[in-house]
């Protein structure tokens, strides 16, 4: 059986639409998004509540703890046994998400490429690691390869240390290497192809009905509860923003400017990634149930 992706830029409807597809499809939606793991991030990421999901089952959200790291490796760990639960019950399974290296960890076996390991280059970055931290070891990589930087946090050192290997051995970019990719399961991906300002007037939208629901009462909230502001989902976009406004005092006015601007610049970054995607259809920008009718038409090859 096929998967159906549902990828695409952030604020673009993915998740109404991931809903309406799997009503149509008998299916289960996989959540493909590198904040929804965490619980208590809900007005941030966008989380989408118990009546928007419709009745459909959604897996890998809420799977961890705010305190807690969590990286691709961990959710390829979480999330293929889901996948292949769903279609081991004859159901379609719907991914659902803008990470697009959580989502390449599922329709994909490996994203390491053909280069040969080498032990010498490896314990060089793995000794800047020990000495420098994480931090310094990804800003390397986004001075060599900005493009797989944007993609991977500076907690999946793993991943980093492969990618900084790549390209010293090669002098190519990681981003720029596909050899390594297995499809895992046939699939047909889908995203809404919005002109670049309406999506941005989208980004507004959301980025402002956040502030209204409460998203610093959010992160105060999770601050009280112990969760560091140096941790991991604590650097997501819209919750670093609102740290630095509690912290420092700037206009409610110049926070949100910034996170809407953060978010515009990491929409382009999910553009660039997703047009890549193999089997990749891009639906006008419609009503989340008749795009549902086309995704269908297309999945079933009507």
């Amino acid at each position: 059986m096929k998967l159906a992706v549902i990828c695409g830029a952030t604020a673009s409807g993915k998740s109404a639409l991931a809903v309406e597809c799997a009503k149509r499809l008998n299916g289960e939606v996989v959540s493909c998004d590198a904040l929804l793991v965490y619980r208590g991030l809900n007005i941030g990421t966008a989380k989408p509540t118990p009546a928007e999901r419709g009745g459909i089952p959604h897996h890998m959200i809420d799977v961890v703890e705010p305190t807690e790291s969590f990286s691709v490796s961990d959710f390829e760990r979480l999330a293929l046994p889901a996948v292949e639960d769903i279609l081991a019950r004859g159901k379609t399974p719907v991914l659902c998400g803008g990470t697009g290296f959580y989502m390449n960890a599922i329709l994909y076996e490996s994203g390491f490429g053909k280069t040969p390991a080498s032990r010498e280059v490896r314990e060089k970055y793995e000794a800047i690691l020990r000495e420098e931290g994480r931090a310094a070891l990804h800003r390397l990589l986004e001075e060599r390869d900005p493009e797989s930087a944007a993609l991977l946090h500076e907690n999946d050192v793993k991943r980093v240390i492969r990618a900084l290997e790549i390209y010293e051995l090669t002098g190519r970019k990681k981003s720029e290497q596909n050899d390594g990719n297995s499809p895992r399961y046939p699939f047909e991906a889908f995203a809404f192809d919005y002109p670049r300002e309406s999506l941005y007037g989208r980004i507004e939208a959301r980025v402002k009905k956040m502030l209204q629901e409460g998203l610093v009462d959010e992160v105060r909230g999770l601050l009280a509860r112990g969760v560091p502001e140096n941790a991991q989902c604590m650097q997501g976009i819209g919750y670093k923003e609102v740290i630095d406004y509690l912290k420092n005092g700037c206009l409610h006015s110049t926070m949100s400017d910034i996170i809407m601007k953060n978010t515009r610049n990491y929409a382009k970054r999910q553009l660039t990634f997703f047009k890549k995607m193999q089997n990749l259809h891009l639906l006008a920008p419609d009503d989340a149930g008749r795009a549902a009718e086309e995704v269908c038409r297309i999945y079933d090859g009507r």
